[in-house]
């Protein structure tokens, strides 16, 4: 985890968050494509273009400026919110795509500059390469003395962008007229343009608000810092493009608009100074190129310190002093040299293809920030306490839909290839084991539902088509129960839920530390065999009075235990309050189990469950049980053999067709063996199931006075058989519902 005590630089809202923001926003696009979006989709639909991105980046702000105000920012930007709102599975995922997007974005600008450069100035085609690298080198070498500077320089770029603006759209109000403003109001579309196409043109325009977000570790007040900035970029931006859209709808022609953009607006300059124009456009790609140099790295470091991605580890260390990202910014430089050299001058497809699919990236970032807003607000979290007010769950929802809208409306193909990257990063980082804790805002979201499904539960009348097993096993120290507590966890086959409990006998004040080692042991065993189980220790002064509280107390809410699961007892000292609990389980309409243990069958073994046939109640509930224990992929080719005796041939026919019947509508595969016998059942039990590998039988539970010849006549029945499931139920598990 980040070392909390590291401190990078100090810088403010205009410098920190502002600055780089409405530089990224105030991109390329704005001189190259922004006529074109005039003149094809007309004003009034530019303008609803334009609030339609907004809208989306505007509702991704309030997300940020509600995550940023509600925690302690560190280095990382938008992975530190999203690792810490939704958990280092999305933190890891988003935070390695955002880096490898950030640091190919700067050869991408670094080549939209060059191009910018050669197409103003043609005599320099030939040193197209020689400019990609000398850019490179001196963008790396501004960020490389530190990030100061390399605000420093993003201070003269706003500034050469600003007279930029200043100069074009001064110049357009000179040349408006009212003529061109009526005629570009309506749209004009050119074969195969329609709103949506337009849109996806013109809405990477509007993007660009991480860039600020990207310091949070060089801020002196994130919290205060990240919302104003970032909030301010956006409507800056908003404004730029709105007076734009207006004000050059009614200076150009629509053929100037959609043909000739950016040669109108170098030919309408205030004054006729059009380097300034040309300078503007120069800026724009540099600023992009110079913000995504910043912010790679850091991400890089951040995602490295939460040891997420163990090879990552170098990346970790900073500068002394001012905790610069050094080695991050060095890998960045490398990565942008050597894409610069393996794509030189190529352009098409593939380089179209490449950056559509970094734009995936930014969009998902911003539509995850969305969904980290939504979850800590929709959770109802306690420690969800944002001091930014203008945000509601409801706006993070919106803007998470806006997001992924906008991402499949841009290019579907690159759409779905980024989220296939980002579901195999989260499957890795999830697969692994993570010791990282970040207090994030799942286990919050999770006991909301929990709490919400269970008050509706509650409310459900019960029905015995919704049976499910939910089961106490009395485990004691489990480590000894190992069969008991494996059969249990088939016996639930993931559609109900496992305590294993275990009662301490003695006082309380003196078994408190014994409970603690025992609900501590009890944990170990349950995640060293994978069960799916939670485990329960209390303290009682009596077994008996001990497991009567626990059958009586033990629930979450309405989920109550529907069926108890002990082992057999063997010293007879046992038997009498066996027999109690039996029939204490039974007075709270329990169903019981009691395993006879054998061992655990051989995974690879051929195996075979026998039913033993006695009276419908009991019935269903072992086939119930027995069809669920063939859910487990151990036991998924186990043949299910009901048996049933009977004493004449003459009932042979129709029991094995009420059997039939029975099994046809219970829409269970098993087969049916009716056995003619008059002799001991005994000698038919052993006889038919002694090479089973699991045997079950019904039962009812004894009085007190009846128990000991209840445990001798079965200890002798079940004497050399495999492990065997004695079940009594309580007849809600109907196996006809």
């Amino acid at each position: 985890m980040q070392n909390e005590e590291i401190k990078g630089n100090q810088f403010g809202t205009f410098g920190g968050v502002f600055t780089p923001s409405i530089l990224t926003i105030l991109g390329v696009i704005m001189f190259m494509l922004a006529g074109k979006v005039t003149g094809e989709a007309g004003i009034f639909n530019a303008i609803l273009i334009l609030l339609l991105a907004k809208s989306i980046t505007f509702l991704t702000s309030l997300s940020i400026s509600a995550i940023s105000t509600n925690m302690q920012m560190r280095g990382g930007g938008a992975y530190f919110m999203i690792s810490r709102s939704l958990g280092p599975e999305f933190g890891g995922a988003i935070g390695l795509t955002l880096f490898l997007a950030q640091a190919l974005s700067v050869p991408f600008y670094i080549l939209g500059f060059a191009g910018a450069v050669v197409l103003t100035f043609p005599a320099l085609k030939s040193s197209f390469m020689l400019i990609t690298i000398i850019t490179a080198c001196v963008l790396f070498l501004v960020n490389y003395i530190g990030a100061d500077w390399a605000i420093r320089v993003q201070y003269l770029i706003l500034a050469v962008l600003v007279v930029a603006i200043v100069v074009f759209i001064g110049g357009s109000i000179l040349r408006f007229n009212y003529g061109n403003f009526t005629t570009n109001w309506s749209a004009g579309y050119t074969k195969n343009n329609n709103f949506w196409t337009i849109f996806a043109v013109y809405f990477p325009a509007v993007t660009g608000i991480m860039a600020g977000v990207n310091m949070s570790g060089d801020l002196k007040e994130p919290a205060r810092s990240i919302p104003k900035g970032t909030l301010w970029a956006v409507g800056v931006g908003a404004a730029v493009y709105l007076a734009q859209i207006l004000i050059t709808g009614g200076a150009q022609t629509r053929g100037e608009l959609i043909n000739q953009p950016y040669q109108t607006l170098l030919s309408h300059s205030l004054f006729g100074f059009y380097p300034a124009v040309i300078a503007g456009v120069f800026a724009a790609t540099l600023s992009s190129a110079l913000g995504s140099f910043l912010g790679a790295p850091r991400i890089l470091q951040a995602l490295s310190r939460d040891d997420i991605f163990p090879p990552l580890r170098p990346f970790e260390k900073g500068s002394e002093g001012t905790d610069e990202p050094v080695r991050g910014l060095w890998l960045t430089f490398g990565m942008t040299l050597l894409v610069l050299f393996l794509v030189g001058n190529k352009s098409g497809g593939a380089l179209e293809l490449v950056a559509s699919i970094l734009s995936m990236f930014f969009l998902y970032t911003y539509g995850i920030t969305n969904i980290a807003a939504f979850i800590e607000s929709a959770s109802r979290n306690p420690s969800f306490r944002p001091r930014f007010r203008l945000f509601h769950w409801f706006t993070a929802l919106l803007g998470a839909i806006g997001c992924i809208g906008a991402a499949f409306l841009i290019d579907m193909y690159a759409a779905l290839f980024a989220m296939g990257t980002l579901l195999l990063l989260f499957t890795y980082v999830r697969q692994r084991v993570l010791t990282t804790a970040f207090g994030d805002a799942r286990r919050g979201f999770f006991f909301s539902r929990v709490r919400d499904n269970l008050y509706q539960l509650q409310n459900q009348p019960h029905h015995p088509k919704n049976w499910r097993p939910t089961t106490l096993v009395l485990s004691g120290n489990p480590h000894t129960r190992l069969t008991l507590t494996t059969y249990a966890i088939w016996l639930e086959s993931g559609r109900g839920i496992v305590t294993l409990a275990e009662v301490l006998v003695g006082e309380f004040e003196e078994f408190i530390d014994k409970r603690q080692t025992a609900k501590t042991r009890l944990s170990e065993f349950i995640k060293d065999n994978s069960l799916r189980a939670y485990g329960e220790v209390i303290i009682a002064s009596d077994f008996d009075h001990g497991l009567s509280t626990l059958l009586q107390a033990h629930s979450i809410g309405p989920l109550k235990p529907n069926l108890v699961m002990l082992g057999w007892p063997n010293s007879p000292e046992r038997i009498a309050p066996f027999s109690r609990h039996l029939k204490l389980a039974n007075k709270l309409d329990m169903s019981i189990v009691i395993a006879v243990e054998r061992g655990i069958p051989d995974h690879t073994s051929d195996k075979r469950i026998d039913v033993w046939w006695r009276g419908e109640k009991n019935g269903s509930l072992m086939l119930i049980l027995a069809h669920l224990l063939k859910q487990n992929w151990e036991w998924s080719r186990a043949k299910l053999r009901i048996l049933r005796v009977v004493f004449s041939e003459t009932h042979k026919q129709k029991a094995h067709d009420e059997l039939f019947q029975l099994v046809d509508a219970a829409r269970i595969d098993a087969t049916i063996e009716v056995i003619v016998s008059q002799g001991a059942f005994s000698e038919t039990l052993h006889s038919y199931s002694a090479d089973a590998t699991a045997v079950f039988l019904g039962f009812y539970p004894p009085n007190e006075e009846a128990a000991a010849s209840f445990h001798k006549n079965y200890s002798e029945l079940l004497e050399g058989l495999p492990t065997t499931l004695l079940i009594n139920s309580s007849g809600q598990a109907d196996l006809l519902a």
